[in-house]
């Protein structure tokens, strides 16, 4: 069909305003191709993502190695089930797995998308506590504006009010204890340092709804929405502990986190805790392919593998697709030999201090937060006592100038309101400084001219930054 467009409303967009996309003015790109840490337009343009695609990117794009394994894998099997039979691909990527996932998490259940692991999980969960006599066991708890999911069940999960709001009444069970922002801390917000009141209030929770009925606390180690809280030192495992205490799983949400994302193979390494589930998607093919899935300890394997006539009672027909799983086996594959995670590591705290050097030089910038390659920078209207925007200021700032500045200078990146507003930054994990410093360089003349806005001087915008910062910046195209 010649002459299709965007605006004439045939493709329908997630979580796009309408008005963002049909009429005759579009303001939503058409991504056409990719190379590295870049991606071009239809119209040729080129932007640096600093999004990795919504955080799925990992090794950038343009790679030869996962086309070649999904092309070789479809000559060979282009389709298996894993019910009632198994393939290779998938087996083998099991296994690749639980070298890499923490202590005994070495069963994996794979699925298509976040939304299905998460929902894969709860199922997985209710059911280990009916195989343990415990089938009163179906309530969850999770953090507010936290993202979980937009499947019915994984929706329960996600603690964002706007998310669950036209879908309501939900299933029944799900509660949302206070999540990790030290910025603007409403459990215990005169503490310095923190005292862990936000996990003991989700030992309140326990305790109120009745511990024998609580199945499993679902959290992300940094969590997203709000804009990357990490966790105060001792958190998790305080979390850990209430769940060893009363008997409930502990499932680390890790469909971003995992996979490089903060420079280890998982969030729960980097924080040194175990949970007893592990959700996955995203970074797993670093999105060259549909593959997501949850890995689980020995002893929820265990209480599903007594008797002959014992199941996990889910399956997905695509789940575990044996082009999907070749694709994330040739991903973990490059990961070793260009020491990926090695990258972020030794680029973390250097991009670190250029944003919080951003902080000192933009008064619209309150916080700054976050690690590995997964950065938010939280703005506000007062930095000195915190003020948010008013809800038209928002609108105006955020989504009438900050997102569509951004594009214009070539940065795709996450303005994001669904809390306070933040911008995201999460580039491919083998951007090096001379990408990471044209990306704090295009954000320094952002939000420069979006503090000028803010006082009413919109033809005031800051200088910007030189494309590379430091003196250890490396020369060159800018990815390993």
């Amino acid at each position: 069909m010649d002459g299709a467009s965007l605006a004439d409303g045939n493709l329908w967009l997630h979580f796009t305003r309408t008005a963002d996309w049909r009429g005759p003015n579009p303001s939503v790109p058409v991504i056409d191709r990719g190379e590295g840490c870049y991606v071009w337009d239809t119209a040729g343009k080129r932007y640096l993502d600093g999004l990795s695609a919504l955080f799925c990117v990992q090794v950038g794009y343009g790679r030869p190695e996962m086309p070649a394994a999904a092309a070789e894998q479809m000559a060979k099997l282009p389709f298996a089930t894993n019910w009632a039979t198994a393939h290779q691909p998938a087996i083998d990527l099991a296994a690749a797995l639980a070298d890499r996932f923490p202590a005994d998490l070495d069963h994996f259940f794979f699925v298509n998308s976040g939304s299905e692991a998460v929902e894969a999980a709860i199922k997985l969960a209710r059911q280990y506590h009916a195989a343990n006599g415990e089938p009163g066991r179906y309530k969850i708890i999770s953090r507010a504006y936290s993202y979980h999911g937009t499947t019915l069940g994984a929706l329960g999960v996600t603690g964002l009010p706007g998310a669950r709001a036209p879908y309501e009444p939900l299933m029944p069970g799900h509660f949302h204890g206070p999540n990790t922002n030290q910025y603007r801390c409403q459990s215990s917000p005169n503490c310095a340092p923190c005292d862990l009141s936000c996990a003991m209030a989700l030992e309140r929770i326990v305790l109120a709804e009745g511990p024998d009925k609580i199945s499993a606390i679902f959290l992300e180690p940094v969590q997203n929405a709000g804009g990357c809280f990490t966790p105060p030192p001792g958190y998790l495992q305080q979390v850990r502990s209430i769940c060893d205490r009363y008997g409930i799983l502990l499932v680390s949400d890790e469909v971003i986190c995992a996979f490089g994302r903060l420079g280890t193979w998982t969030g729960a390494e980097r924080y040194d805790v175990v949970p007893d589930i592990i959700t996955f998607a995203k970074g797993v093919t670093s999105a060259y392919a549909p593959l997501a899935g949850m890995g689980f300890s020995r002893r929820i394997g265990d209480a599903l593998s007594t008797g002959p006539a014992t199941m996990f009672n889910h399956g997905a027909t695509w789940g575990g697709h044996p082009v999907s799983c070749a694709v994330a086996l040739a991903n973990l594959d490059v990961f070793e030999k260009e020491d990926v995670l090695g990258n972020v590591q030794r680029n973390e705290h250097w991009l670190g201090d250029q944003l919080r050097e951003l902080q000192a030089r933009h008064e619209i910038v309150g916080d700054v937060r976050g690690t590995g390659y997964f950065w938010a920078l939280e703005l506000v209207a007062d930095r000195e006592r915190k003020v948010l925007f008013t809800e038209q200021q928002s609108e105006d700032l955020l989504r009438g100038f900050l997102s569509a500045r951004l594009l214009e200078l070539g940065l795709i990146c996450r303005a994001d309101d669904r809390d306070e507003p933040v911008i995201q930054i999460s580039p491919p994990l083998v951007a090096d400084r001379s990408v990471l410093g044209e990306l704090v360089s295009i954000l320094d003349q952002v939000l420069g001219e979006a503090t000028a806005r803010m006082h009413g001087t919109p033809g005031a915008p800051a200088p910007a930054r030189p494309t590379e910062s430091g003196p250890t910046a490396p020369e060159g195209g800018g990815a390993l």
